[in-house]
């Protein structure tokens, strides 16, 4: 099988180069360039493309996909809602995904959120580089003996309930279907999640359900100087309400991973351009709030994972063996 591997990093190819080894009947080319009507042409030849996260895999892409013979689209994240998947329905493709590569490589990214903006350590840290030591302004709040509130709990949340857990959190959590394995975690209503929570870490798909869960109804009913992270999906979160009450000091802190305006930004060096009309830049504008770049998947636990699943999707694919957890259509 000829894979084309859109939008590849230097990390990219290291893992799935590594792994490559185990599957001698797959072969792969890799293109910096992300998928896209004007480069989706460079797909022909081949038997399947794979595409991340922030992949244009709109309806008019996945026609050309098919005009060009491509039967299968291999993603290598968990998340789909960046594809049509009724226009790839109708072309007749099937789309694989890694649902579950590396839980805890989320779960420890999210809380190492809330640590770093409770404790102010990206103040703190370039405060030092510069040989000021003054601890004005940098005051945090334990987290232990605090409410840790987990809006969704399938494994990546599950495994930040865990987290929480550890450190000596009373865990509350929302979620359509509980998860029987957590005992220690009580399932209320979402209104008395927001309400209750010290710590609020989403955790959940984006959905019509879930589109912009926090908006400026959920963000009133919170605690005041709530922490806020955000792992998931970035339109999970309504950023003009997010910005308001952050505005408002409803926020001691909020973490991002993700947002909403991340599409232009995520795995770019934008180091040389001004953002001064962006949401991005406004967010960036606050002092209690840090931004990363989409990196909680970003271990090495997690991308050899990763690879793994993606090139056994692909082998599977080719058997007529495809894992039911794995495929999306």
């Amino acid at each position: 099988m000829k894979i084309l591997f859109y939008d590849a990093t230097s990390y990219d190819k290291e893992s799935f180069d590594r792994e490559l080894q185990n599957y001698e009947n797959v072969e792969i080319t890799y293109q910096e360039i992300d998928i896209s009507l004007k480069t989706v042409s460079l797909a022909k030849g081949y038997d399947a493309i794979c595409a991340f996260v922030n992949s244009d895999l709109s309806g008019p892409v996945i026609e050309k996909l098919q005009e060009l013979g491509i039967k299968l689209i291999l993603l290598r994240c968990a998340g789909f809602n960046n594809v049509d998947l009724e226009k790839a329905k109708a072309c007749g493709m099937t789309v694989l995904r890694v649902p579950g590569y590396s839980p805890e490589a989320v779960a420890e990214h999210a809380m190492t959120l809330a640590l770093a903006v409770n404790r102010h350590l990206h103040k703190s840290y370039i405060r030092v580089r510069e040989n000021n030591f003054s601890l004005v302004g940098l005051t945090g709040i334990n987290f232990y003996q605090k409410t840790a509130g987990i809006v969704g709990t399938g494994k990546i949340g599950a495994a930040m309930c865990r987290i929480c857990r550890g450190f000596g959190m009373r865990v509350i959590a929302y979620d359509m279907y509980p998860n029987k394995d957590l005992d220690f975690v009580e399932y209320m209503s979402l209104e008395e999640v927001l309400k209750q929570s010290d710590l609020i870490s989403l955790h959940c798909p984006l959905t019509e359900e879930t589109y912009h869960l926090i908006n400026k109804d959920t963000i009133a009913i919170m605690k005041p100087n709530v922490v806020l992270v955000n792992t998931s999906r970035g339109a999970l979160v309504k950023t003009d309400d997010l910005i308001q009450g952050i505005r408002e000091n409803r926020f001691f802190g909020v973490g991002l991973d993700v947002y909403e305006e991340e599409g232009n930004n995520v795995f770019e060096n934008r180091e040389d351009e001004l953002l001064e009309h962006s949401v991005t830049a406004r967010l960036l504008s606050f002092p209690n709030v840090i931004v990363t770049s989409h990196q909680g998947f970003l271990t090495k636990e997690a991308l050899a994972a990763i690879s793994q699943t993606t090139l056994q999707n692909a082998v599977d694919f080719e058997k007529g063996t495809i894992s039911a957890g794995n495929l999306v259509l």
